[in-house]
């Protein structure tokens, strides 16, 4: 479909951390947070002050990891983002992003559908909405998991009350890519396209009589399911990928789950025109075991998603795909489970964005000295997604779907394009 107006972007990789990677030990350094290590935070600070599960009044915990300059923009990453710093000058990162939501569901779905309540339609589908997909053999929205599942489960890339066919589709790791997609035993080729063809042709009478777009939805849905039989497979070989490229990405095994694994499809899924791809990794949450947990979840996904960044510009599709790495949140300034973890922090998080049409080597935002309190230029979970959506030539505003008696749309009815993060 055509876009509101001329798209800087064409489709979306968005890599969700669900659980909330720490900021303070990623991209956000504190170097006063660190003097101050062990004292109590500045009971101003606390006024209003919301936590998950420990008393705000908790010590100070200074950030576990050194951090340094990166590219020719000078940016300040953490050293277990080795990989990721080689493309500093690529990023566009925010150090002000903030959310209502203090807990996982909630915050993941907040993320991903623009409302804490279950139902609304995520990121992902209202973009197939507005656009449409490039790919006849493969659905528009692919959804893609390692580690463990999401707290908000299904809702994160669920269509809501838009109609089926822009929902995610899952991709398995093991076994058929999708369920049941290998005809049983006794049913051949020749016999399943012509029970499809008479299934579509009774489900057309259907549509033709009462118009409900569902079913409209499930002659596409039967349709996408026979093509998926023979691409799917061929997506899912990475015994394609020479041994250099599944060496970039760390890929160790072509058929074994992981988040690397997930990156190089997600590679692969773009070049055949997927509008949209999410990767779900929920390993973040480092209420205790904050060091180890941490430099472990670097190390899981720091040379995928910088390779992915690199792998995607020397195709020439850099300029064209917007990649979204980050959470639903980040981690307090103050300590959790002795001295190595932290709770939910709603208030100040970071979340790194490159590609089509976004600023380079840029940092967007700022949080205070301690990081408890966005002190320059706050992002918006709202703001965010307008920002995405103006990039792929969709205006928040025009983007909507009646439903129940009133237009709905992602950002709800709040949300403003932040022209700070465009080129």
């Amino acid at each position: 479909r055509t876009p509101h107006y001329p798209a800087k972007a064409k489709r979306v990789i968005y890599m969700f951390q669900a659980g909330a990677p720490s900021q303070l030990e990623l991209f956000d350094p504190k170097p006063e947070l660190a003097k101050r290590n062990g004292q109590l935070p500045p009971p101003e600070l606390l006024k209003g002050y919301r936590a998950a599960f420990i008393n705000p009044n908790s010590a100070l915990l200074g950030p576990k990891f050194a951090f340094a300059k990166h590219g020719q923009c000078g940016m300040e990453l953490s050293e277990v983002l080795p990989h990721t710093a080689k493309i500093a000058d690529e990023l566009c990162l925010i150090r002000s992003l903030h959310t209502e939501a203090v807990n996982h569901a909630p915050a993941q779905i907040m993320m991903n559908t623009g409302s804490q309540l279950f139902g609304r339609p995520s990121f992902g589908s209202w973009t197939l909405y507005g656009l449409g997909s490039e790919s006849a053999d493969l659905p528009g929205y692919v959804v893609l998991t390692s580690a463990k599942g999401t707290s908000g489960g299904a809702s994160n890339y669920g269509c809501g009350f838009l109609p089926t066919m822009y929902g995610g589709t899952p991709l398995r790791s093991a076994g058929d890519p999708v369920l049941y997609l290998s005809n049983p035993p006794g049913v051949d080729g020749e016999t399943q396209r012509a029970t499809l063809d008479t299934l579509t042709k009774l489900n057309q009478l259907a549509l033709d009589a009462v118009g409900d777009p569902e079913i409209a939805a499930r002659i596409q849905s039967y349709e996408m399911a026979y093509r998926l039989q023979t691409s799917a497979p061929e997506l899912m070989d990475l015994g394609q990928e020479p041994a250099s490229v599944l060496e970039r990405y760390g890929v160790k095994d072509p058929k074994e789950a992981s988040y690397a694994r997930n990156c190089l499809l997600a590679r692969r899924l773009v070049e055949r025109g997927v509008r949209f791809v999410q990767l779900f990794h929920e390993v973040w949450d480092q209420h205790g075991n904050l060091t180890n947990g941490v430099k472990q979840n670097a190390l899981d996904t720091d040379r995928a998603s910088a390779a992915l960044v690199a792998d995607l510009k020397e195709r020439g599709l850099l300029n064209d795909t917007i990649l979204v790495w980050g959470g639903e949140f980040g981690r307090t300034p103050m300590v959790q489970g002795g001295n190595d973890g932290r709770d939910h922090h709603n208030r100040g998080f970071s979340m790194w964005l490159a590609g089509g049409g976004l600023k380079a080597g840029y940092i967007h935002g700022q949080t205070d000295e301690l990081g408890f309190n966005i002190a320059v230029d706050p992002v918006h979970v709202h703001d965010l997604n307008a920002t995405l959506l103006h990039l792929l030539g969709l205006d928040h505003l025009k983007l909507t779907f009646r439903f129940q008696g009133r237009d709905y749309r992602l950002t709800d009815v709040h949300g403003q394009v932040v022209r700070g993060l465009l080129a």
